[in-house]
């Protein structure tokens, strides 16, 4: 009867091997599964009561800090467009009165040449009777001159051709206007023919 004990210790030997072979490697044991869950429920509490709440706030501050930095940099963008467009309106109002002086220094400009060409215009026509003055006198002063030499010649010449003195001044006077008045007489004619022609 031995052999039953021994027979019944191996079977149950068995019977435990294959207990042990249905004993799953990948899961752990209930104990385990147990003593596991309280830890890290006292985990999660501590995280949640503790360490939550300090990433909670340092999330709010960089929040709030992305957030200013937005409204910083849209005010700074609204005030570069303000600043945009008081630029271009300060430049729009210098091209005008640029354009403004360019117009008045072309209308100065003009009325400056209007006058000197009007002073020009004077000073030329003043230069020009004083001339025709001068070459009026000149021209009176020669014919007197020349009417003096012609009317000196025109008597010696004719005293020498009568073969008497002319001495007398009354005498010798009509003879000079007389000679005179031919000459021109003859000119006059001359000029008035190679005008027809």
């Amino acid at each position: 009867m031995i052999t039953a004990p021994l027979v019944a210790a191996a079977h149950s030997a068995v019977v435990a091997a294959e207990e042990v072979e249905e004993v799953n490697p990948l899961l752990p044991h209930t104990y385990d599964l147990i003593w596991s869950s309280v830890i890290v429920a006292i985990i999660a509490v501590v995280f949640i009561k503790y360490v939550l709440p300090k990433f909670q706030v340092v999330l709010d501050e960089r929040a709030e800090k992305i957030e200013g930095g937005l409204k910083h940099a849209e005010t700074a963008q609204a005030e570069a467009a303000e600043l945009r467009a008081e630029y271009e309106q300060q430049l729009a109002d210098a091209r005008t009165e640029a354009a403004r002086i360019k117009e008045a220094a072309r209308a100065e400009g003009g009325a400056i040449v209007t006058e000197l060409k009007a002073k020009a215009a004077a000073e030329a026509a003043r230069t020009l009777e004083t001339a025709q003055r001068q070459i009026e006198a000149e021209r009176q002063q020669a014919a007197v001159s020349l009417r003096n030499d012609v009317g000196a010649l025109a008597t010696e010449l004719a005293s020498k051709i009568v073969g008497e003195s002319l001495e007398d001044t009354a005498r010798q006077s009509r003879v000079v206007d007389r000679f005179l008045s031919e000459l021109e007489a003859s000119t006059t004619a001359t000029t008035s023919a190679g005008k027809e022609n």
